[in-house]
């Protein structure tokens, strides 16, 4: 019940941001909740969402999986995106604008 929740959650979503995989995906026995996920964010991204995938174990499970080319955006800084998303300063970009 709780997958289906975030299968529609997704698929409704015009914005998607993965942080984060589902399990221990490295293993091939937990691997099923993070190849889901990424199965509904290609499938949201190619229906018209814009995807950002950020931070590192989540980049590895896009890669291993084959998602890299069906989601918007793959962010290799995972904890930089999420202060950004959260308006937070981050000292490179006040650098750049000072």
């Amino acid at each position: 019940q709780s997958a289906q929740e975030l299968v529609d959650i997704i698929m409704r979503a015009g914005t998607v941001v993965w942080n984060g995989p589902v399990g221990v995906f490295e293993m091939p026995s937990f691997a099923n909740g993070t190849i889901k996920v990424g199965e509904y964010i290609a499938q949201a991204t190619k229906d018209g969402a814009f995807s950002l995938v950020g931070g590192g174990d989540s980049v590895s499970a896009v890669k291993q999986f084959g998602f890299e080319d069906q989601v918007s955006y793959v962010s290799t800084g995972g904890g930089a995106m999420l202060e950004m998303l959260e308006g937070k300063s981050l000292p490179g970009i006040e650098a750049i604008i000072q």
